[in-house]
């Protein structure tokens, strides 16, 4: 089977993430690993933290501790977090990794050499007071278009507009305060991609056939406008520094790499952590999934859309210019924003509701199917409580958890706790098989083809044709006159609680290991089911015994409707 790489934007460090960064990368992603594990391919999904830049430094001195001290913590906070989730990456590394340090560098170099980088005297904000100069987020002031009193150097949150820190009216140091601020020249590296830029025109022209529309759209967007040289350094503590040996002048005053140009190579340097860290008697070979991989390796890559520049676009010129064989993504699929009822999520201002706090409110699967089924893919989408709690309550309680239930509890009750045999398979179950093969093999190409929101409706429909084939026979009814036959029917609706396990842990993981550990089989080693298999519904035998799980999904009441909305507010947010 093919090889798979899947890796989903790097989650930065300063702080935990909302349901929107949870839905435009890591989920997806995860998602997708998963199926293709089951469907039988040799999967490895990287993902890291993404440590470097100046909201790393500045959340480090409001913490009191040092940057390294706060991104370790972080670290693995946001890890703890993701493991409630059940994301299950092969490495969740770090961008500060002595790994990415190396292979930042290696790459630095080449582009040095063949050309793409040149040295650049550049003006600068420089503070006195704090004897540093100040990158673009460590000057703060009121931005000239919308007045906003605590706009940064790079962007004012309040109005989106893209700012320089000379920009900025009454600008003052984020470190000190200080509005005694100079402007100085300083050296700083430029990665020259206008220099590039026909290359990279070529190799989009080459793949975007395989990408979503939004996708191609914004690389589209971003070369029409045309790549401009860009600085890859920056006045900071902490980074990737710039090697001695290439640079001395530089690497003397302390520069380091800016953070976009290092966290992308973070992919290939987490990929390293994942093979340094393999335990005794085993190796892992990093490089066979990025160098000299094109024919051997299917690389996805999952992100909101305001990463989409960074991967379709500026990592792929960076690829280019070290004139070495590096794996390039063959599919990028970007993401719209999940609003919260219809506002932005916003980690600064803590508005909507976070993954941490999410899993203090109700279980991951709740969360992940209501993700993945409301995915932003063709257009932004609305989180609001009364949305969530209709498509739980639905989707999850009354179709799947639900049918679960009755039919698991039903057949206890008259048959006792074994799988009965009953009567021979007759035409209700031969259409049964026949529409669950259908729908098996649409879930399949929704999921190929990394269609979230069809793949969730063709999973539905594969619950809710179990509950059609069981009001059709009502084997409650049946029972009365026909034993046998309501033992059939309840032996191949176990069946289908037994497809159902396999086809939905990719959405919903706990809850499908629930489902599936109800049945002691001696041997239950199917990681999928192919729609011809399906057609028969006879895995589970007569005589298997069997257990009655706990309720899978708890409906969500109007009272707790009311207590999420008082915690995270409701429609004024």
């Amino acid at each position: 089977m093919a090889r798979h790489l899947v890796t989903s934007a790097l989650p930065y460090i300063n702080g935990i993430k909302h349901l929107g960064n949870m839905v435009g990368s890591m989920l997806p992603a995860d998602v997708y690993s998963r199926y293709l594990r089951q469907r039988g391919h040799d999967v490895l999904y990287i993902c890291a933290t993404d440590e470097h830049g100046t909201p790393a430094e500045l959340a480090a001195k409001a913490a009191g501790t040092s940057v390294a001290e706060f991104c370790a913590q972080a670290h693995d906070a946001q890890k703890a977090v993701y493991d409630g989730f059940e994301l299950a990456f092969d490495h969740f590394g770090r961008s500060s990794s002595h790994q990415n340090v190396e292979i930042t560098q290696h790459f630095a170099r080449k582009l040095w050499e063949k050309g793409f980088i040149e040295e650049r005297a550049i003006s600068q904000v420089y503070s006195p007071v704090d004897g540093r100069f100040l990158p673009d987020r460590y000057v703060e002031g009121t931005c000239p278009h919308c007045g906003y009193d605590k706009a940064r150097g790079d962007q004012c949150e309040n109005c989106t507009r893209v700012l320089d820190p000379t920009d900025l009216l009454e600008p003052r140091s984020a470190i000190s305060g200080s509005t005694e601020l100079e402007i100085r020249e300083t050296k700083h590296l430029f990665l020259l991609q206008s220099r590039l830029q026909h290359e990279v025109e070529a190799w989009v022209v080459r793949h975007e056939a395989d990408w979503p529309q939004l996708s191609s759209s914004i690389a589209r967007k971003w070369l029409t406008e045309g790549l401009h040289d860009r600085a890859i350094t920056r006045d900071l503590d902490w980074g990737v520094p710039v090697p001695a040996d290439t640079w001395p002048e530089l690497a003397a005053e302390g520069k380091v790499f800016y953070v976009w140009f290092d966290a992308p190579i973070e992919y290939i340097g987490a990929t390293k952590e994942w093979a340094d860290a393999a335990p005794d008697g085993e190796t892992r070979d990093w490089k066979s999934w990025w160098y000299e991989a094109d024919d051997t390796v299917r690389y996805t890559q999952f992100m909101a859309k305001d990463n989409v520049p960074f991967h379709t676009v500026m990592f792929p010129a960076t690829e280019l210019g070290v004139r070495e064989p590096w794996k390039k993504v063959d599919v990028v699929k970007g993401f719209n924003w999940l609003t919260y009822y219809g506002g932005k999520f916003s980690t600064s201002q803590k508005r909507g509701i976070f993954t941490d706090a999410a899993l203090e409110t109700l279980p991951a699967d709740y969360w992940r199917y209501f993700l993945i089924a409301n995915a932003p893919e063709s257009d932004d989408s609305s989180f609001t409580w009364e949305h969530f709690a209709a498509t739980v309550n639905k989707d999850l309680a009354d179709t799947l958890g639900n049918f679960v239930n009755r039919v698991l509890s039903f057949s206890r009750k008259r048959f006792g706790d074994e799988v009965p045999a009953g009567a021979t398979a007759g035409e209700a179950e031969a259409r049964l098989g026949e529409e669950i093969a259908r729908l098996l093999t649409e879930y399949e190409e929704h999921m190929d083809a990394l269609q979230y929101r069809k793949a969730a409706a063709a999973l539905r429909a594969l619950w809710s044709a179990g509950n059609s084939y069981l009001e059709e026979k009502a084997p409650w009814l049946e029972i009365k006159t026909n034993p046998d036959g309501a033992a059939l029917t309840l032996r191949t609706a176990m069946n289908l609680i037994h497809l159902y396990a396999i086809v939905s842990e990719p959405l919903i993981p706990t809850s499908a290991a629930a489902m599936r550990g109800a049945f002691a089989l001696e041997s239950d080693t199917a990681t999928w089911v192919t729609p011809e298999e399906a057609k028969s519904l006879t895995t589970i035998q007569p005589g298997t015994p069997f257990t009655v799980p706990p309720v899978l999904f708890a409906k969500i009441t109007d009272e707790d409707l009311e207590s999420y909305r008082e915690r995270f507010g409701g429609s004024d947010a």
